[in-house]
């Protein structure tokens, strides 16, 4: 499933569809078909040269943890942000270094060399309402920074959560967002 994803990729169907147009292209040139060759050649070339642009700057979806009955079930009756929030990370973005770029440098959490990189996310619904688990490779942001904005963190992505960090082996932190219990 993951490697039929990766194909799917919005970066390798243009990829694709432009190769196959310049390579028609040029068949068809070779073989005096002029009426065909030129448009797919003056068509496909570009085309396939957007696409591998495109795939320069690509960033793959994070892993998204849940079962898509799961994640059905929270779009209808889960907040709107995270809902946004784990649509927004888990498709494929072009021209950002990582997922959630802007609200990392907003939070002050952000690395210019080498900034926290969103692994996965995973919806969890408790009894008080929906939540979320990110998991970022920490890179050139302490766990220090993290721990500081750990107040500001639960609110950021959404009203009535709170934070909590797990920080885990080799770089790794769990940023949990939950219903704040105190609101209740």
């Amino acid at each position: 499933m993951a490697l039929m994803n990766y194909l799917l990729a919005p970066a390798n169907l243009i990829t694709i569809v432009g190769g196959v147009l310049t390579v028609i292209g040029v068949i068809s040139y070779l073989t005096g078909a002029a009426n065909l060759s030129v448009p797919t050649l003056f068509y496909g070339f570009p085309i396939f040269l957007g696409g591998l642009a495109l795939k320069t700057s690509e960033l793959p979806p994070a892993k998204l943890i849940n079962a898509p009955e799961a994640l059905k079930k929270a779009k209808e009756e889960g907040p709107t942000e995270l809902v946004k929030l784990v649509g927004d990370v888990t498709r494929w973005r072009y021209g950002q270094k990582v997922h959630l770029e802007s609200s990392l440098q907003a939070l002050k959490l952000w690395n210019e060399d080498a900034p926290p990189a969103l692994s996965e996310i995973e919806l969890l619904e408790t009894k008080e309402g929906y939540g979320v688990r990110l998991r970022f490779d920490l890179a050139g942001v302490p766990l220090a920074n993290w721990e500081e904005k750990q107040e500001r963190l639960g609110r950021f992505f959404a009203k009535g959560l709170q934070a909590e960090l797990k920080s885990l082996s080799k770089g790794k932190l769990d940023l949990i967002l939950l219903p704040n219990t105190a609101d209740k």
